[in-house]
């Protein structure tokens, strides 16, 4: 394991350094070759730090500033005002060298928007795309994406996603010529937008691609496609969707506050016949899901790592952002995709 320096925006997310200053901690101790730059308002961090061993202090910098961008800013407001924020002064120790990738749980638009200025895309790319890691039933990952920052996206736009998505899934899932699909409406091949036929017909003429076809939402989570492509609106929808139904049903069994208002005759009742008829033999596996550990996404088409954590996630959760930066970092991604698409 190579010494690695990571940036992060720990003003960033609902709660701030109360959750953000402990995952650092947390994400020191597990990985023992890791420093980090924390970046925020001094008078929030240091506190939190002082109970911390020595050796993980000196793998910690605090760089202070107390400025940051909210996530209730326009994404034009936002990157007009955003120097001297700690979100950007995270992105531009990437820049400059200092760290090898950037995480924070701040305002979204604004990270793509002064990670795409920054950072650059990679040549060739004409857009980076939101990737994420997404748990399937059969107990194997699959990777989604574009989650949100491409709205619109052409035929080619959706063509450079599954190549970035291929190699993504190689190298971070250690995947062999992973399976590709396109999320349409059907899976018939006159179904759904111009531009998601056309991508599919580019995907099909590239026999170094494993593509197989469309996909339709009641199968993301079924483990049939290993890369998962669609334009950012829609995956964007999906994915929040996947969330909450998981969160909703695994709170149904872990026993969650709304679920113990529920009339306690009922309540055992309703387990059971979830569990019976509608899981099977799922019903093990799914209590044992973390979501935690499918916090965030990542900014791929970039020339550096860039994650980008859920506002809300729990120190864990963050904990495992911090983890997947650090390993797209060590596994070199950004040059690897770079390489990808000089091969494909």
């Amino acid at each position: 394991m190579s010494r690695l320096t990571l940036a992060l925006d720990v003003m960033g997310g609902d709660i701030g350094p109360r959750v953000t200053i402990p995952a650092s901690i947390k994400a020191l101790e597990q990985d023992p070759m890791l420093s980090l730059l924390l970046f925020g308002d001094s008078q929030k961090i240091l506190p939190l730090l002082e109970n911390i061993p020595t050796a993980l202090q000196d793998r910690i910098k605090v760089c202070h500033c107390s400025r940051i961008i909210e996530n209730t800013q326009g994404l034009s407001y936002a990157l007009r005002h955003s120097k001297g924020t700690s979100m950007r002064l995270a992105i531009e120790a990437v820049q400059k060298g200092e760290a090898q990738a950037c995480v924070s749980a701040g305002n979204t638009a604004a990270l793509m928007g002064l990670a795409k200025i920054l950072l650059q895309p990679l040549k060739g790319i004409e857009r980076p795309a939101l990737i994420s890691v997404i748990p399937t039933m059969n107990g194997d990952r699959s990777v989604m994406l574009d989650l949100g920052a491409n709205i619109e996206c052409s035929a080619e736009n959706l063509y450079q996603f599954a190549l970035m998505g291929s190699i993504f899934a190689e190298n971070c899932l250690d995947l062999v010529f992973p399976r590709i699909a396109l999320l349409n409406i059907g899976i018939e091949e006159i179904k759904g937008y111009k531009s998601i036929r056309d991508a599919a017909e580019l995907l099909k003429q590239n026999p170094t691609l494993n593509y197989i076809g469309f996909i339709e939402g009641d199968l993301l989570l079924n483990g049939k496609a290993d890369v998962i492509v669609n334009d950012g609106f829609v995956g964007n929808v999906a994915l929040k969707t996947l969330e909450g139904a998981a969160k909703n049903v695994i709170s149904l069994f872990k026993g969650s506050p709304t679920l113990n208002k529920t009339n306690h005759i009922l309540k055992p009742i309703f387990r059971w016949f979830v569990r019976t008829f509608l899981l099977k033999g799922s019903y093990q596996r799914l209590k044992q899901i973390n979501p935690d550990q499918y916090n965030g996404a990542s900014l791929i088409g970039l020339t550096a790592v860039v994650v980008k954590s859920h506002g809300s996630a729990n120190i864990d959760g963050f904990a495992y952002a911090i983890a997947d930066a650090a390993q797209q970092a060590r596994q070199k991604i950004p040059e690897k995709i770079l390489a990808g698409l000089q091969r494909y």
